[in-house]
């Protein structure tokens, strides 16, 4: 059993920076596939950023209204994942979720889920 801890949301104008972070404990983050999810209000929850670490390699996939202006990483001495946002727009707005899965997946029945942190985008 993983537990997983985001943090590092808040207030941010539009065009700014923030970095997410996704804290693991009871299981090591490189050994599952991660992703990052948000919800907006009124919105179904929907897939930011997927990726594994197969040795050295990484494998990710990022939503088209993501791609370019968001990085995911992880820093294996913490057992962190990062999810890393510029360019930000007011559509941005949502609450962050880190979530992992034992295998592969293309929908949000993710087996691990941290509790969320907002991001706010004003514009």
């Amino acid at each position: 059993q993983v537990q997983l801890v985001e943090s590092g949301g808040g207030l941010v104008q539009a065009g700014g920076s923030l970095r997410l972070s996704c804290a693991a404990s009871g299981g090591t983050l490189s050994s599952y596939h991660m992703a990052w999810f948000r919800q907006a209000p009124g919105n179904e929850r929907e897939l930011v950023g997927k990726i594994f670490w197969d040795g050295g390699v990484t494998f990710s996939k990022y939503a088209d209204s993501v791609k370019g202006r968001f990085t995911i990483s992880r820093d294996g001495a913490k057992n962190t994942m990062y999810l890393e946002m510029n360019s930000l727009k007011v559509d941005d707005t949502a609450v962050y979720y880190c979530a992992a899965s034992n295998t592969p997946r293309d929908d949000s029945n993710y087996d691990y889920w941290g509790q969320g942190t907002q991001v706010t985008v004003s514009s």
